[in-house]
């Protein structure tokens, strides 16, 4: 067999397994065996062990589970509530009003995790119950906190540009800095599809509170304060340098307890109930997490995204219809490989291919970045979609067709940064000067 026959037999498996209700990390985890039992020569047990060491055995990762933690202590201490009604007086007037919450969230949580799955995870237990109790339409919330959820990896800092800077000898500074206008475009577009759906359907909208005036915004908006200053606080620290990730994570469990106890909503009841669904949520992530870290390792030994790339290369094509070939397939390894793995497997081959056909290093690395985002809510390996699974009980295929038009989102995205690829560069060459 050839070795795209022998990913499409693992492909056809994989979903075939998903269907039948197997659990998602041992999915993924037998895949990887089959693939490295059947058409490799290595050893599948012990790659197994060190795939599960590895993939969970990391300091960054330590910032998931608090991240996850500050979540639920918003979420349980009505602080999230109090959230919602400071922010409500003021988004009044915009069609979708409180439904924008989950896109401004994601993108300044985003902006502080570094991590997809973390903000999908605690942007998804603070809005979503809110949401639903205000009568907000279910589909669209999680079409939005699926797909918003994946600004964690293109707004700055980034575990997955920092992997492809190194990948492609690039400056980490210049990426981290070409991803801020791509990722604020993005969340224009999102807020715009639920702007513009909220106006084609205002019978599944929430009806708007009375007008109320300026001085009473200002009153009800005193809940957001202490939040609003703690997350300032955060993205400063890490801005600045004086804190790492994990770190900064920790900051805001201590502050969000420091608030909920302040306002007197912090029990032993609700903080032992925040420790276990932290502890249930983080266990869920770093599970799925080892599973497609071992089928990752079965992907690299039996060289089938190599081999995909190579395909692409001896087509010849031209740059535009190189970056359309890439675009595909990308979206095909999206749909069994982790947006890293998708970068470190195919890295040799594809950024000679691209510096060949004279696109800008610094620009493609942000092309690759929406394409992990996608990858993120791409049945059947879409990761986004997998931990929406677990926290509210529907399936991941009911979640990503919710997904489907803020996917069209992406894609538009994709679209214009390759037809204006200034949005990506202008920044970075306006701090930095011009690369040469």
């Amino acid at each position: 067999m050839s070795l795209i026959e022998i990913g499409g037999l693992l492909l056809f498996i994989m979903l075939l397994m998903l269907g039948s209700g197997v659990w998602i990390a041992m999915t993924l985890a037998i895949v990887g065996w089959i693939g490295q039992a059947a058409f490799t020569h290595t050893v599948p047990g012990s790659n197994l062990f060190s795939a599960f060491w590895e993939s969970n055995a990391s300091w960054e990762l330590a910032a998931l589970p608090l991240f996850i933690w500050m979540g639920e202590i918003l979420f349980r201490t009505r602080l999230s509530e109090q959230m919602f009604e400071g922010l409500a007086p003021w988004l009044n007037r915009v069609p979708g009003r409180l439904m924008h919450t989950t896109i401004l969230g994601c993108g300044v949580f985003g902006s502080v995790s570094g991590s997809s799955a973390a903000t999908c995870a605690t942007i998804a237990k603070v809005a979503l119950p809110e949401l639903l109790r205000r009568g907000y339409d279910e589909r669209l919330a999680l079409g939005s906190l699926a797909t918003a959820g994946t600004l964690g990896i293109l707004i700055p800092p980034s575990i997955t540009m920092v992997v492809y800077a190194v990948a492609a000898d690039a400056s980490i500074i210049r990426i981290f800095l070409a991803g801020f206008l791509p990722g604020l475009l993005l969340m224009l577009l999102f807020m715009g599809y639920i702007a513009w759906w909220s106006w084609r359907h205002p019978e599944r909208v929430p009806a708007a509170e009375p007008p109320s005036r300026f001085v009473d915004k200002l009153r009800r908006s005193g809940n957001l304060i202490p939040v609003a200053l703690l997350i300032v606080f955060i993205v400063v620290v890490l801005l600045k340098g004086w804190a790492t990730a994990t770190e900064c994570a920790a900051y805001g469990v201590l502050g969000s307890l420091a608030i909920a106890a302040c306002s007197r909503s912090l029990t032993w009841a609700n903080f032992w109930e925040g420790m276990l669904g932290t502890t249930r949520t983080s266990c869920m992530i770093m599970f799925i997490l080892a599973g497609a870290a071992f089928l990752a390792k079965t992907m690299a030994f039996t060289g089938i995204p190599r081999a995909l790339a190579e395909t692409v290369d001896t087509l010849q094509l031209s740059p535009y219809a190189l970056i359309a070939m890439l675009t595909l397939v990308y979206l095909v390894l999206g749909t069994a490989l982790d947006g890293i793995s998708m970068i470190v497997l195919t890295a040799a081959v594809v950024l000679p291919m691209v510096q060949k056909a004279g696109f800008d290093l610094v620009w493609f690395g942000i092309f690759i970045v929406l394409l992990v985002e996608i990858a993120e809510v791409t049945p059947p390996v879409g990761f986004n979609l997998f931990v929406l699974q677990n926290m509210t009980g529907k399936d991941s295929n009911v979640i990503a067709r919710a997904a489907l038009p803020f996917f069209g989102c992406l894609v538009v995205c994709i679209a214009l940064i390759t037809l204006l690829p200034q949005i990506v560069t202008w920044l970075p060459d306006w701090v930095m000067g011009p690369s040469r």
